[in-house]
């Protein structure tokens, strides 16, 4: 099953983003067969006011145990999460 991960930052919170994408991104790298689809969320000037992930998953509940392991997350970047089922009907 697909799922949705959209998450959007705290506001003012580019300094934190900046300090843990190292972090963030070898923990992707470490799921890669999971991640369908994954990118920051931008603003009309380019700067990042988010992430979205499409993952492969056999649950809600693991994608929450994937989401709760994300160094974004343990450090609270986020302001909003949605984690939901998607069905791709296109591409």
């Amino acid at each position: 099953m697909l799922y949705l991960r959209l998450c959007l930052d705290k506001p003012h919170s580019q300094s934190l983003r900046d300090e843990h994408r190292p972090g963030h991104r070898a923990y992707l790298a470490s799921a890669a067969d999971k991640i369908v689809q994954a990118g920051p969320l931008l603003a009309e000037d380019g700067s990042m006011v988010g992430s979205m992930i499409i993952l492969e998953a056999g649950s809600l509940r693991e994608v929450e145990a994937f989401h709760e392991g994300d160094p974004f997350t343990s450090v609270g970047l986020f302001e909003t999460v949605k984690l939901v089922r998607w069905d791709r009907h296109i591409g």
